[in-house]
Order: C-alpha cells, then structure tokens, then sequence
C-alpha cells in the first residue's frame, strides 16, 4: 500500500510559481562550464548551437511525457514509484539506488566542482579545484546534519541569481557583437559542419548530447509539484511549457552569445566561459563578477540538493529495501544524518576520483537510462486502463501529444544516448554499469532481512 503524503503548504502555488520552480529545477551549473565541453568536441557554430537546440528539444519532449506520469499519480510522484509500480519493486529499488550512488553523487559533485572553477577565478587561490569542491560538501553536509534550513524565499533569491547571471552573460555578448573592439574577428558560419557526415560524426553528435542533457536534466522534478499547485491538470503542463522553453531561450542565447564573442576555439579553451566573456566586455572587474554570482548561485543549488537528495535513501530506508538507519531522524535536529553523511561522502569521492568530463558521462548513462525506462512506463499505465473493469487511473486528465510515437521516440533517443555514452565513454560507463549491477544482490539481501515487501508500512 502506497502512503499517503504529507499535507504541504505549496499547494496555494499557481501557474507562475509552477514555472519558476521548473527552470530552477533546470538551471543549476551546466550552462556556466558545459559550453567548453560541447565546443571541445563539435568546431562550428551551427553545430554547437544545434547541439543546444537538439538538447532543448528531447528535455521538452520529456517534460511531457513526466507530466503525464505526475498527473497519473500524483499524490506519489517520483521515478521510485513510477517504475516500481509499473514493472517490479527490484527496477524501483535500481533507481534509488543509482540515484544514491551516481546520479545524485555525480550531479552534485559537478556542481561542486563549478563552484571551485569559478571561485578560483576572483579568489586568485594556490588551492586546488578538487580541494575547494569537497571542503564546500563538507561544509554543507554538517551543516544540513544539524538541520540547518535555508528557507524557500533563499532558495528563489539563487535561482534568479542564476537566471541573472545568464542575462548578463547574454547582454556582455550583445555589446561584443554589436560594438566589437578593434581587430575583433566573428566566427564563420560556413562551413556547416567541422567533417565530413560519416558514423563518426554522428557518434561526436551524440557525444555532445551529454553536456547538453546534463544542463537541461531537471525538467523531472515537474512530477514533485504535480499535487501543490493549483489545477495541476491545467496548469502544470502549461508551466512545463513554459518553463522548459524560457530555458531553451536562455541556454541557446548565452551559448550564441559564447560563439559570437569568444568563437568556437576560443570557447573550447577555457573552462570558465562566463568569465571569459565578460572579461572581454567589461575587463576583470566583469569577470569577477560574473563568477562570484555564479559560485554563490551553484551555492544554493548544491544547498537544496544536500537538502531534498538524502530524502530518497530515507524513502528507501522506510520501504525496507535499506538498512534502517537511513531513516532514522537525529534527535535534536530532526534530519536523516547517516542518508546525509552518506551522501556527502560520496559527493566528496566522486569530486575526488573523476575529471569534470568523467563525472558528466558518468551521470548521463544513468540518468538517461531511467529516463527512458521511466518513460516507458506509460505504455504499461495505459495498457492497464485499457482493460475492461481495471481502474488502475481515470482516463480523463492530462495526456501526452502524439503518444505512442511520440512517447516511443523519446525513449529511444534516450537509450540511444546511453549506447553512444557506452560507445565513446566505455571506461566511465562501464563503473555506472558495475554499480547498478552490484544493487541486484543488495537488493535481494536487504528485502530478506526486512522480512516485507518493497512499499508496505
């Protein structure tokens, strides 16, 4: 039997909120270090800013499908409960599992890792990137041990520090390109492509896929607001509209910004192209600014995530299928210490073993994998409402455009990104794959030893 939640105060949110909490769940760090990575493997600008508008494309289609699944079930939520119910409680356990160890671990950890980038940049620092990131984990996961909680007036000050932050990186592009300095020399739009079409450019085109959906991933977390907003059937496909879509407007303006003003190379070569770009508009002072607003902005985001990522080791703990002492609450703090211990930990290895580049193909092969699988889901919920006298979800409500084509292009595109990801990443690909394989016999051991089925109270 599924609980019941909590009664939240978010249910008063309407259309506008619901927006805003789509693209904050979107805009985290991606966009500020993601560009050098797609312009290191694709040379031109069209195919860099197709890269971005291709991205733009699957996240929107995605946001959908997730929309469908919220409305499904609603009072839930989650990709846990979508594929758990959907298929078998050791899929559902696989999910948390890899969210626990890669993608949470592994999203969080780039995160880190963008903050220690462009701290360096107005700190001037002998300290190493890697350093920098784990001492901010640590700082984060003692302070969220003791539940310490920003409130949601502080979470929504970062996002749209975030959001500023784009803005001005678009506005310090537009004077470059408008108002170039001497001797300033723009991109060439022709050729189209940097060689010839053959397989390998469609693997590089794919490969640039995992920057891309790295920055976009978050357009999800639209399932967790399906049942505190108002008339989610009305408005939460409408805010997914809207938001995913102010993003894609966002992403392809700062990245036309990146190519017109540094040009491809000049983007490839520098980690920290915000910087770079407003160094150029404004000198050191632009460039300063523009990275301490984007440290303090991946600040918040990396805050909200030690705060909500530990909750799944919690939900899982309270299923069963984890030792029960993730789901023990600290005394005075009332906060699942050991769930944000534990993840803390392996944010700081992760940060520790990987390069940047490492980290994204890591979390991509995963993510997008139950992406696809969660997607997939919708063909096994709608068989179910099919049947005669099966009641399994009303019929009426919100549902997928074009589905089931439009459903089923979406999840082969994504496992399609996930065979590329093998395909040019086998080594960092092939430790994501290790770890969910080994949560089949963790699986196995934690249920026995709870003695009760995944789900029940």
């Amino acid at each position: 039997m599924i609980p019941e939640p909590r009664p939240t105060l978010a249910a008063r949110l309407g259309l506008f909120d619901a927006t805003m909490l789509v693209m904050g769940g979107i805009v985290g760090s991606g966009i500020f270090i993601n560009p050098y990575v797609v312009a290191g493997l694709v040379h031109t600008p069209a195919l860099i800013l197709g890269a971005w508008l291709a991205g733009g494309a699957i996240a929107l289609a995605g946001a959908f499908i997730y929309a469908e699944l919220a409305d499904r079930m609603p009072k839930v939520g989650g990709q846990y409960a979508y594929i758990r119910e959907a298929y078998h409680p050791l899929l559902g356990f696989l999910y948390g599992w890899i969210c626990l160890l890669v993608i949470h671990a592994g999203g969080s950890a780039a995160v880190a890792v963008t903050f220690a980038k462009y701290f360096r940049v107005f700190c001037h620092g002998a300290v190493s990137e890697k350093w920098i990131a784990v001492a901010v984990v640590l700082v984060f996961t003692v302070v969220n041990c003791l539940g310490v909680r920003a409130g949601g007036g502080v979470q929504s000050a970062f996002m749209l520090l975030r959001i500023l932050a784009i803005a001005m990186i678009v506005a310090c592009g537009a004077r470059l390109i408008f108002w170039p300095p001497p001797a300033a020399v723009r991109p060439a739009w022709f050729p189209l492509l940097d060689r010839p079409l053959s397989f390998d450019l469609l693997t590089v085109l794919g490969a640039t896929m995992i920057p891309v959906l790295f920055a976009y991933g978050g357009f999800q977390t639209s399932n967790y607001v399906a049942a505190e907003i108002r008339n989610p059937r009305k408005n939460l496909p409408q805010a997914l509209l809207l938001g995913v879509i102010g993003v894609i407007v966002l992403y392809v303006a700062a990245n036309f910004s990146y190519v017109q003003a540094l040009s491809p190379a000049g983007l490839a070569a520098t980690a920290t192209p915000a910087s770079s770009l407003m160094s150029r508009a404004l000198g050191g002072l632009g460039g300063s600014l523009i990275a301490i607003a984007i440290a303090i902005s991946t600040l918040g985001f990396l805050s909200q995530a030690m705060l909500s990522y530990p909750r799944v080791a919690f939900a899982m703990a309270e299923d069963g299928v984890l030792p029960g002492v993730f789901a023990r609450l600290g005394t005075r703090s009332r906060a699942p210490v050991a769930a944000i211990a534990l993840l803390g930990a392996l944010i700081s290895a992760t940060v520790l073993l990987g390069t940047y580049e490492q980290i994204l193909s890591y979390v991509v092969v995963m993510d997008w994998l139950f992406f696809g699988l969660s997607a997939s889901c919708l063909f096994v919920f709608r068989a179910r409402e099919a049947r005669p006298g099966d009641a399994a979800a009303p019929a009426s409500g919100y549902r997928v455009p074009g589905h089931p084509w439009t459903t089923g292009v979406f999840v082969a595109i994504a496992w399609l990104v996930v065979l590329n990801t093998i395909y040019k990443f086998p080594r960092n690909a092939g430790v994501a794959l290790c770890i969910l394989f080994a949560g089949v016999p963790v699986y196995f051991l934690v249920r026995g030893r709870s003695g009760r089925p995944p789900g029940s109270k």
